[in-house]
């Protein structure tokens, strides 16, 4: 293998990994965000689970999280404006990718 291959070969390698970490920290971000909505609209624990894992399937559907901003901002209506919505989001995938690179994601998913 040259030099070229062995250098094109790590910078594949690194985009592949780059993109699960991104993967983990909105999987993290969309299930954080589930809760946080969950528990704004008084959900059992029980529930709260099922509607973040909704919340998952739903950014699974469509490139982008605007899908998901749609459902929270639909469920949510009038306690929450979608400005806060967004902030949250924000904090949750900053915090899934800190986790994200410290591998502490791996076990939480």
């Amino acid at each position: 293998m040259t030099t070229f291959d062995e250098r094109e070969h790590a910078y594949e390698a690194k985009f592949v990994h780059d993109a699960e970490l991104e993967f983990l920290a909105q999987a993290y971000r969309n299930k954080q965000i589930g809760f946080w909505a969950a528990a704004l609209m008084g959900m059992t624990a029980e529930e709260a689970v099922r509607y973040a894992k909704d919340i998952i399937a739903v950014d699974l559907q469509t490139a982008g999280h605007e899908d998901v901003v749609a459902k929270l901002k639909k469920d949510l209506g009038e306690l929450r404006p979608e400005d806060r919505i967004r902030e949250r989001m924000a904090e949750f995938l900053a915090a899934g990718r800190e986790k994200a690179r410290s591998g502490e994601l791996k076990t939480m998913l």
